[in-house]
């Protein structure tokens, strides 16, 4: 029993980081627009994390994209500018959103 309540709290541990990072998304509306698995009106996190894995320097790309906005990429509607989200949480988010599978 003790074993059994170990792992358990072991899996909690480990999904913590991605669940405080969706809690994040949340927080600064990003989830508004888009949504892990599909699209709404963006792109879905797992298309973005599946079109920048190879690309050296995504994370920093879209941490500015996030920030700053962006249009072009993924169709006619752009994304605009997040000014409430500072630079440390859009790298956490775009660290989040690259590690979608």
């Amino acid at each position: 029993m003790k074993k059994a309540l170990s792992l358990v709290a072991a899996s909690f541990v480990c999904a913590a980081p991605a669940l405080a990072d969706l809690a994040l998304a949340t927080s600064k509306n990003c989830m508004s627009c888009h949504a892990v698995d599909r699209k709404v009106l963006g792109p879905s996190f797992k298309d973005i994390a599946a079109k920048y894995k190879d690309t050296k320097g995504a994370a920093d790309m879209l941490a500015t994209k996030i920030m700053k906005g962006g249009a072009g990429v993924w169709g006619p509607v752009p994304m605009p500018a997040n000014n409430q989200v500072s630079e440390a949480d859009a790298k956490k988010l775009a660290a989040w959103v690259l590690s979608a599978k």
